[in-house]
C-alpha cells in the first residue's frame, strides 16, 4: 500500500479467534497484529473491528465462521472496548452485512460506534441474493433495515452500495451516509456497477477502496468509477479528475476518521505522494494536466515518493522500512499456507 501511495488503510477485520472459535490468550491478538503491521509498513490504520455473528438470516455461524463470531453483539462490544488507539491507529467498527448480524443486534454495534465517535462501515447490498434474502426475512431492503436500527448516518459508510432502490439511495444520501466504491473488486466478483452518480447527487460522500487485495491501486479505482459510469450511460464526464482524486484522498481519510488528512494546507497531516510524469504511461502531457494524467493514465507503479505524516516511507520507488517488499509478501503468503 505504501508503494502504491496509500498512507492510511481501513482494515475490515473479522478473523478474531483461533480455528474452531477458541479465543486467543489475548482476545484481540489478531487486531493487535494488524495494528503492528501497519506500524512496520509506515502507514496509519483504522481497525474496523467487525461484528460477524451468523452465516445468514437466522443461521448460526458455520464451523469455519466460528473464527469470526463473538457469539453476540454485546460480547463483540466488550472485546472491542479493550482495543487502544495509538498515534498511527484508530479503532472503528463494522457490521459485516445485514445477513451476518441479527437485526435486533445492529443497534448495539451502532451505539458502540456512536458513543466513541468512531467510524462505522458495513457491506451493503453488494449482491442481489442478499437483498432478496433480506426482503424475505424482514420485508425490507438492507438499507431500510439499517435505517430502522439507527445504523445510517454521517459517521457510517456503506461499502459497495451496488444494488439499491431509488428509496435506498434517498435514505443513504439524506442521512449523510457515505459510500465506499470498490470498482476492481466489484467487477472481479461480477457483482455489478453501483449507482455512484445517483448517490453523489443525493448527498452521499464518495470514497474509494480496494476491498480485496487482488489490486492495490487507488488510481485504478478512481478511473474505474468514471469508466464504469461511461459503460452504463454511454456518456463521459461524470467526475473531474480533481473530484476522483478527492474521493481517493480527503474523503477516503474522512471515512476512516482522519479528518485532518488528504489535503495540502497548514495544520493538516503531511501526507504527500508524488507520481512520475515521465514513465511510458504518463510521458507527454503538460504539467497543467498532471491530475488528469495521474487519474486516467498512471498506475501505482508510477508512485515515486510516499510521505506519511512527514515521514518519508517510500523514496524513489523503494520502501525505506521494508527492504524487500516482494520477498516479504511472498514469505507472508507462504506462512499462511503452512
Amino acid at each position: 500500500m505504501a508503494l502504491a501511495g496509500i498512507t492510511a488503510v481501513g482494515e475490515f477485520h473479522y478473523v478474531h479467534h483461533a480455528p474452531g472459535g477458541t479465543p486467543y490468550a489475548d482476545p484481540n491478538a489478531m487486531g493487535e497484529a494488524l495494528i503492528e503491521a501497519a506500524a512496520e509498513a509506515g502507514i496509519r490504520i483504522t481497525l474496523l473491528d467487525t461484528a460477524y455473528l451468523s452465516a445468514g438470516f437466522g443461521q448460526p455461524p458455520t464451523a469455519h465462521q466460528l473464527r469470526f463470531s463473538d457469539g453476540d453483539a454485546d460480547a463483540w462490544a466488550t472485546r472491542c472496548s479493550v482495543l487502544k488507539e495509538r498515534d498511527h491507529a484508530r479503532i472503528g467498527a463494522a457490521i459485516h452485512s445485514v445477513r451476518a448480524v441479527p437485526a435486533e443486534q445492529l443497534a448495539t454495534v451502532a451505539r458502540w460506534a456512536e458513543e466513541r465517535r468512531a467510524p462505522l462501515h458495513v457491506h451493503l447490498s453488494e449482491q442481489t441474493a442478499e437483498n432478496d434474502a433480506c426482503r424475505e426475512a424482514h420485508g425490507c431492503t438492507p438499507a431500510q433495515l439499517l435505517a430502522r436500527h439507527g445504523v445510517l448516518g454521517p459517521r457510517t459508510t456503506g461499502v459497495h452500495n451496488t444494488h439499491l432502490t431509488a428509496g435506498d439511495i434517498a435514505l443513504i444520501g439524506g442521512s449523510g451516509t457515505g459510500t465506499c466504491m470498490c470498482p476492481t473488486t466489484e467487477r472481479d466478483l461480477a457483482d455489478g456497477i453501483g449507482p455512484a452518480v445517483a448517490l453523489r447527487d443525493e448527498g452521499s460522500p464518495l470514497s474509494l477502496g480496494s476491498d480485496s487485495h487482488a489490486v492495490i491501486d487507488l488510481l485504478e479505482e478512481a478511473r474505474a468509477m468514471e469508466l464504469n459510469e461511461r459503460l452504463r450511460t454511454r456518456a463521459r464526464g461524470h467526475w473531474t479528475a480533481a473530484a476522483l482524486l478527492r474521493a481517493a484522498t480527503a474523503d477516503g481519510h474522512a471515512a476512516l476518521g482522519w479528518d485532518d488528512t488528504g489535503r495540502i494546507e497548514a495544520g493538516a497531516r503531511a501526507d504527500l505522494v508524488t507520481i512520475a510524469l515521465d514513465s511510458v504511461r504518463t510521458a507527454g502531457p503538460p504539467p497543467g494536466l498532471g491530475a488528469e494524467t495521474a487519474v486516467f493514465a498512471a498506475t501505482a507503479a508510477d508512485v515515486r515518493h510516499t510521505v506519511v505524516a512527514g515521514r518519508h516511507v517510500v523514496r524513489d520507488g523503494a520502501h525505506t522500512l521494508v527492504p524487500d517488499v516482494p520477498g516479504a509478501l511472498a514469505r507472508a503468503v507462504e506462512a499462511l499456507r503452512a
